[in-house]
């Protein structure tokens, strides 16, 4: 399916260096953030307290959060879960500390009180508040998860390689995985930039991006296999950008499509889905650049031709080509 198609291919390739310079500057300024800011890590990693509630009517989710903002609360995470009379309040301990009107008086370790968190912030949520369950969230379950997150991040890593080997040639497979691990980087280097809260669910939405943006490169790689098949005298440049400029059509619909659901999850979505939503927001643009501008021309530096993708002609096939 396309809207519109490309008449004259548009010469990527010539401007190749370029566009793996501006990729190489972004990928280590987003290294350096990283390295020197850190990831602003959720209690699912650091440790905290998960508490749920319940009201008699509708709960109204700001209400509790602007409570717990004056209450000495920098971060809270606030959010309706089951019915819109269920609600779930995450915290870190650092932000327990740093509010002493739900604290318990009189211990070195500051403690949650479910009274004082009742009557100065529950109450302001709705009618009958009930505190339901309260869960302590530790550091070694937070280390878990992190090691657990990275595993994942690996082993999709080695599938993706695996893959493209398989299908294609190992140029491709390492060009598409250092092509994914870019958008991967750069997704963290804004969050540690911005500081902005990295949860369970900013995790999923980074994998998320890695299938996302392999599939990209997979389209372009499998076009770029048809025309070393089609175009016999045309150049490795003109192969690529023959399958780069063909595939544009596809890119924008595919791509426009889904960004327009991520946008409305990040403008009506709430607090709950925005960083999951900026997260992707963030990889889809940089998959598609990645893909693009640069995984096609990684694999054109790796020297990829067409005898890795194509057997040559014998002669009977040959004398047939040049009729």
């Amino acid at each position: 399916m396309e809207f519109f198609r490309i008449k004259r291919d548009i010469p990527f390739m010539r401007h190749a260096l370029i566009f793996n310079v501006i990729s190489l500057i972004t990928f280590l300024a987003a290294v350096f953030f990283l390295t020197t800011r850190g990831l602003n890590f959720s209690i699912e990693f650091t440790g905290g307290v998960v508490i749920e509630a319940s009201y008699a009517d509708v709960a109204n989710i700001d209400s509790i959060r602007e409570s717990l903002v004056k209450a000495g609360v920098a971060s809270p995470q606030v959010q309706n879960f089951g019915t819109t009379r269920d609600v779930i309040l995450r915290m870190s301990l650092k932000d327990i500390a740093a509010a002493p009107s739900i604290q318990t008086t009189g211990d070195k370790t500051p403690q949650l009180d479910r009274d004082k968190l009742t009557a100065n912030v529950l109450s302001a949520g709705g009618s009958q508040p009930q505190i339901r369950r309260v869960d302590f969230v530790g550091p070694q379950v937070g280390r878990e998860l992190a090691e657990s997150g990275a595993l994942a991040l690996f082993w999709v890593v080695v599938g993706i390689m695996v893959y493209l080997a398989f299908r294609f040639e190992w140029k491709f497979s390492l060009a598409a995985v250092v092509a994914n691990l870019h958008d991967v980087v750069i997704i963290l280097g804004f969050f540690a930039f911005f500081q902005w809260e990295f949860s369970l669910t900013v995790l999923a939405a980074t994998l998320a991006v890695l299938g996302y943006s392999v599939n990209e490169s997979v389209v372009i790689a499998d076009r770029i296999r048809e025309n070393f098949k089609k175009l016999r005298k045309a150049s490795v440049d003109q192969v690529i950008d023959n399958a780069i400029t063909s595939t544009i059509s596809r890119t924008i619909i595919t791509h426009g499509l889904t960004e327009t659901v991520v946008l409305s999850m990040l403008f009506f979505g709430g607090p709950t889905l925005r960083f999951f939503a900026v997260a992707l927001t963030i990889g889809i643009l940089f998959g598609i650049y990645s893909s693009v501008l640069v995984m096609a021309p990684i694999t054109r530096w790796l020297g990829v031709k067409r005898d890795d993708l194509v057997k040559p002609l014998n002669k009977r096939e040959s004398a047939s080509a040049a009729r």
